[in-house]
């Protein structure tokens, strides 16, 4: 596939579309807690609904092992075979994303962040075709589940 028909054709459908997408494919919500309490929230949710925690990184406490400052920076790396493989049955290169993975990060100004990958970014990145019910069904869940961690 030429690289026109793979970038720039489906950039242009989303134009089109009318549909609105981060340059980066990173949806940000705001939090209304400290970034240690986001992701608690967070892993609580998944556990919740039946997702796997994979891992927590405490990228500030890694930093500060090296002698560096970093604001609060958490990485909550998440998943679900059930939703994850036919994800990949559609797109295999998809699998370098998986599982998803929500960052949750505290700006200059002290506002804390929960950000995750828009997936139709993904849809475009990796041209899953033939998934929209599977990806509708992640951008749900991801969207509930960024609400039950930042919202009071």
């Amino acid at each position: 596939m030429s690289a026109f028909r793979k970038i720039v054709l489906p950039f242009l459908f989303l134009l089109s579309s009318g549909v609105a997408l981060a340059a980066d494919g990173l949806i940000m919500v705001k939090s209304n807690h400290s970034v240690a309490a986001t992701a608690d929230r967070l892993e609580a949710a998944l556990s919740k609904n039946g997702m796997t925690i994979m891992n927590r990184i405490n990228h500030a406490a890694g930093a500060e092992s090296v002698n560096m400052e970093l604001r609060p920076t958490e990485l909550v790396i998440f998943g679900n075979p059930k939703v994850g493989t036919p994800l990949m049955q559609c797109s295999q290169t998809v699998a370098v994303d998986l599982p998803q993975k929500a960052l949750i990060w505290e700006d200059e100004n002290g506002q804390v962040w929960l950000g995750y990958n828009d997936p139709q970014y993904l849809k475009i990145r990796h041209a899953i075709e033939g998934c929209d019910p599977v990806l509708a069904k992640v951008e749900a869940a991801l969207k509930n589940f960024a609400r039950a961690a930042t919202a009071d």
